[in-house]
């Protein structure tokens, strides 16, 4: 940010306009013969009532160039800044040297907290691939405003109560067995979970008795609570193996049925502040002046429902955290939940619903239909694990059999294979799970950054030379070296604007592009052919590449192996 608020500062003083204003515009060109930074002029058009390219031809006479700036030229609309590569090198790599990986890190978050609500898989069933994305982006997301200076507060808000657990009792009691259940765990429980809805499609009363079981839940029935703990206990046990293996970790695991003793004074609330209307027995917020279906806060039978749990929680966190966002990653399809009850926020009166941030993500699947855990149509996540952990192992005992913690590496590896890839792309779209694509070791994979970084240790540890932080740069000034400073000095910026965009991808991509900027500069130019000089130049760079790409991987969630 230092380069583009100098450049602002000049063109500030230059037109006149205020140097914040002027640094929104200030643009970085796909193509460096349009120099390093630009300034287009087309919307000063307006202001100065003149043709963007006078403007600009006018701005660029007034100029004062700064230091670090070689050249000013104008093309058009625009002002373009030409670097000083030696100086631009120096500046980007001292600054990494001195602070290694950290360099990205920033404090613009500072005494502000950041609530996330992510992964939140349902207690007493199987964690499956259709978990791996509210995982996967939540935990990047995290890691990235913690990156940015924010404290940050990760819930697993765990759908651990409702009418699911009503009818496990009652499938637990007409198909299972303590044995079973101890033996297969989570697997055994799924397969009663199945049984019920397909008995339940010929036999509806099924239903009825799975309610009459939740009630006994809410009226504390010893029997009911007993078993229902039981299952959470056992779901738990799966759930934290899968966390600890895709390096998850939650500060909160505050879930559905946390906010049982806290959702009637909400109800009561949300009466007295003349919300809610009979509708059929049962208890709503009238959303149609804001051409939303009604929100449902109690069913006719008194029983609170999601967005009840959802609006109590909220309330709860901002008295706990007094967050300055509350982000939840869920599914696409759950925006008119979440808008709805985001709205019933606001009417309640609190000034703080804006605060309030839905992140959808789209769909994940195998290519052939949508996942259902009652229909038995899912893929558990521990077993997605176990397949590309052993696929990885196998690749690395063909390319390279005599690796130490080849078990380590390849669990690594085949783990952030799956993270990457589910982060490569904008969140929002839908995602066909591929696991031989994810495990390439070419193309833009986690396998291939990770390979980039091993390869950038591996050149270090085989040159008998120090990293010198006092080396002369100006001997890594050809094209292919500068870009790799290039796409590091951009690295930053990367995670504000994630952070700004709830988008883990824009710094999964640009890791994949200083790997590919550093794989070219390697390419082109021979490190331990080179004179003593330029050697300690071209590692120093080859040393700042491999904290960045460490850094980038560990923030969305990946390890960094320094041999693979």
């Amino acid at each position: 940010m230092k380069n583009i608020n100098e450049i602002a500062l000049a063109l500030s003083n230059a037109c006149g306009l205020p140097k914040e204003d002027v640094a929104a515009l200030i643009e970085v060109p796909a193509d460096t013969k349009n120099g390093d930074y630009a300034f287009p002029c087309f919307r000063l058009a307006k202001q100065f009532r003149k043709a963007p390219n006078i403007i600009a031809e006018e701005i660029a006479s007034k100029l004062e160039k700064p230091d670090f700036i070689s050249k000013v030229e104008t093309v058009g609309a625009y002002i373009n800044f030409y670097a000083d590569k030696s100086i631009f090198v120096k500046e980007i790599l001292e600054e990494i040297l001195d602070k290694g990986g950290d360099y990205v890190l920033s404090n613009q978050g500072e005494g502000k907290t950041v609530v996330l609500d992510y992964s939140s898989p349902n207690i007493a069933k199987p964690f499956h691939i259709g978990h791996l994305r509210s995982t996967a982006i939540g935990n990047a997301l995290y890691n990235i405003y913690t990156a940015l200076g924010y404290k940050c507060v990760g819930i697993n808000h765990l759908g651990d109560w409702g009418t699911q657990f009503g009818k496990l009792i009652v499938a637990y009691k007409m198909w299972g067995n303590k044995e079973a259940v101890e033996k297969d765990d989570i697997k055994e429980l799924s397969r009663i979970y199945v049984k019920f809805h397909e008995e339940a499609e010929k036999d509806p009363s099924l239903n009825d008795e799975a309610r009459s079981w939740l009630v006994k839940m809410q009226e504390g029935d010893e029997e009911a609570l007993s078993l229902w703990k039981w299952f959470c206990d056992i779901s738990m046990l799966e759930f934290n193996r899968i966390y600890k293996r895709l390096g998850v970790t939650f500060d909160s695991y505050a879930g559905e049925s946390f906010y049982n003793d806290k959702m009637q004074a909400v109800v009561e609330e949300i009466r007295e502040k003349g919300l809610l209307t009979e509708s059929k027995g049962a208890q709503i917020v009238d959303l149609e002046p804001y051409n939303m279906p009604p929100c449902l806060i109690l069913r006719s039978d008194g029983g609170t429902l999601y967005p009840t749990r959802d609006i109590s929680a909220a309330i709860y966190r901002k008295e706990t955290y007094d967050f300055e966002k509350c982000i939840y990653i869920t599914a696409l399809d759950q925006n008119l939940h979440f808008a709805q009850w985001f709205k019933v926020i606001e009417l309640m009166g609190y000034d703080w619903s804006d605060k309030l941030v839905h992140v959808p993500f789209g769909l994940v699947s195998l290519g052939d239909g949508k996942l259902s855990t009652r229909k038995g149509h899912v893929v558990l996540m521990e077993d997605i694990l176990n397949s590309s952990v052993e696929k990885t192992r196998s690749i690395i005992e063909n390319k390279n059999p005599d690796l130490e913690n080849k078990d380590q590496v390849a669990e690594q590896v085949g783990i952030g294979a799956i993270i990457f890839d589910d982060l490569y792309n904008s969140r929002i779209k839908n995602v066909v799970f591929d696991l031989e694509k994810m495990l390439s070791f070419e193309g833009e994979t986690g396998p291939y950054a990770q390979y980039t970084y091993a390869r950038a240790c591996s050149i270090i540890r085989k040159q008998d030379v120090s990293i010198d932080k006092n080396a002369d740069f100006n001997l890594v000034t050809d094209e292919a070296s500068v870009n790799v400073c290039r796409k590091l000095k951009e690295f930053p910026e990367k995670f504000k604007e994630a952070a700004q965009k709830n988008e883990p991808y824009l710094v999964t991509r640009h890791i994949i592009a200083i790997c590919q900027a550093f794989n070219k500069f390697y390419t082109e130019n021979n490190i331990s052919s080179s004179d003593e000089a330029t050697k300690k130049a071209r590692l120093a760079l080859v040393y700042c590449v491999k904290e960045a790409i460490k850094k980038g991987l560990n923030v969305i969630g990946l390890q960094a192996p320094e041999q693979m």
